[in-house]
């Protein structure tokens, strides 16, 4: 199943929210995005479904090995891209945001053409 950006903005939040708190439920993936809580839940089931978290009896959500993939994949993303717009002179909060929007379309070559300028400057 090839995850819409969506779906992936859904499991990044879930990363980052789980490296702020021991738990996360469906409802801090609302507050955090946004979103209601309706529209998470339908996210929710179809993330489970797809096989990329888990739901456990008390509705605290977790990543299994591929949501983890594409969840970290996506934050290294956008953590760089943040970095390299910022170091182009771009606000904080404007690179945060465009990195946001780039951070589902650009290529791997790209990607890791960024990457290595970064880690030389």
């Amino acid at each position: 199943m090839r995850l819409l950006e969506s779906g992936e903005m859904y499991l990044e939040t879930i990363l980052v929210l789980s490296k702020e708190k021991s738990a996360v439920r469906s409802l801090d993936v609302a507050e955090y995005m946004g979103f209601s809580k309706p529209s998470v839940s339908r996210a929710v089931a179809l993330l489970k479904s797809g096989g990329y978290i888990t739901v456990d009896a008390d509705g605290y959500l977790a990543l299994t090995e591929a949501g983890y993939e594409v969840a970290d994949k996506i934050y290294e993303r956008h953590t760089v891209l943040s970095d390299f717009l910022a170091s182009l002179g771009v606000g904080k909060e404007t690179a945060a945001e465009d990195a946001c929007k780039i951070e589902h379309d650009i290529s791997d070559e790209s990607f890791e053409a960024i990457k290595r300028l970064m880690t030389k400057l």
